[in-house]
């Protein structure tokens, strides 16, 4: 017997307002919370399992022993998920979608040399997103000045030279 409850209710309505991305168990969580309807994890999880079971939910068990995301889909096919690949930041976790012909040769050469059908639903490339590049080469700039920085001050204390003017 199943149950059409509030909280079953909330769940579908924050999953349908966040379709096409990717959300986790604990955005569910917080977003009852939030709306006055706490509930236990294992609710949150058995109900999403029972979405993808009944095919208006895709999951996607990125890394082994890290929590899956879910994507809702609805009962038509018009998203088309499996038709391309996945990206995942290994700094901030996101998870991108790419459509890209480059990688559909890839995948063509892959079948026609290798006799190999590749699963793009399940294909996942790691890397680090354009955001998370930009911070990292933001920090190294600010650690590289603050390296030369204290070089300097060592060099000045060890020769007692005065550095200022020299050309």
């Amino acid at each position: 017997m199943k149950y059409n409850t509030k909280q079953r209710e909330l769940i579908l309505k924050y999953l349908c307002e966040k379709e096409g991305e990717h959300v986790k168990a604990e955005d569910i969580l917080e977003y009852l919370k939030n709306n006055d309807t706490p509930v236990g994890k294992s609710t949150v999880y058995r109900y999403l399992e029972a979405l993808v079971e009944q095919n208006l939910v895709r999951k996607y068990t990125i890394e082994e022993g890290k929590g899956a995301c879910y994507q809702f889909i609805g009962n038509d096919d018009t998203h088309h998920c499996k038709e391309h690949y996945h990206l995942k930041c290994s700094d901030c976790g996101e998870l991108f979608h790419v459509s890209c012909e480059f990688m559909d040769e890839i995948n063509e050469h892959i079948l026609n040399e290798h006799n190999f059908v590749i699963d793009k639903s399940k294909t996942v490339f790691y890397g680090t997103c354009e955001k998370c590049r930009k911070k990292k080469e933001c920090n190294n700039e600010e650690n590289n000045k603050q390296q030369d920085e204290k070089s300097n001050e060592k060099c000045c204390s060890r020769c007692n030279a005065k550095h200022e003017n020299e050309t």
